[in-house]
């Protein structure tokens, strides 16, 4: 795969009020964890629309989206460089690899224009180790085969499923992934090693 985008230096900056009102919700102990990712998502959604179109329009054509940088960059926009418990972290990264998802899921749409793509598209789901790349008609098509194996993944093992969005949407590591979920290295490890499996036989046999 080609390099990860590179974030612009200048793009990290954030306006007080936006990061007031995030850094509240995450702390707001009245809600319920996934009341909090609902109520962050639209703030953490537009800002990783913009730096993914701002990615997308500045670099080389063939290149790949970074998930670390850009939800990074989301991070600082939104919290700003302050250190925040890792439960209220676990719940901003939940709504990064939610929107995350959503802006790869907006852009593979208007590229693919509905077209669900052959082997080509099957073959590209498998091997998307990385975010897709938006240039790319059969990584865009391949994406939206490999979203839709998620969702079914989920039903079959919500920690699984939770793994992946975090490591692929959100770019966490292994211990990072540990500490959002509240659960154990190994136990992230397991789960992502299942679901790589799952998700791989899923996509190769044509159930998704």
């Amino acid at each position: 795969m080609a390099k990860a985008a590179r974030t612009r230096r200048g793009a990290l900056n954030y306006t007080g009020g936006m990061e007031s009102e995030s850094v509240t919700i995450l702390l707001n102990e009245g809600k319920t964890a996934a009341q909090r990712v609902e109520a962050l998502l639209p703030l953490v959604y537009a800002q990783l629309r913009a730096a993914a179109q701002g990615v997308m329009k500045a670099e080389r054509v063939g290149h790949t989206l970074s998930a670390t940088a850009l939800v990074h960059e989301a991070y600082l926009k939104l919290v700003g460089p302050r250190e925040v418990p890792w439960a209220s972290r676990g719940h901003f990264y939940a709504a990064a690899a939610e929107a995350m998802r959503r802006v790869l899921l907006d852009h593979a749409r208007a590229r693919v224009a509905g077209k669900r793509g052959g082997e080509g598209a099957r073959k590209a789901a498998v091997e998307l180790t990385s975010l897709p790349d938006p240039g790319s008609e059969t990584e865009s098509a391949g994406f939206l085969i490999l979203d839709e194996a998620i969702s079914r993944l989920e039903g079959v093992d919500k920690e699984a499923a939770a793994v992946v969005r975090l490591r692929y949407f959100a770019g966490l590591s292994v211990d990072q992934t540990a500490a959002a979920l509240g659960v154990s290295a190994p136990t992230v490890k397991r789960s992502w090693a299942f679901a790589r499996g799952w998700l791989k036989e899923a996509i190769e046999s044509g159930r998704v």
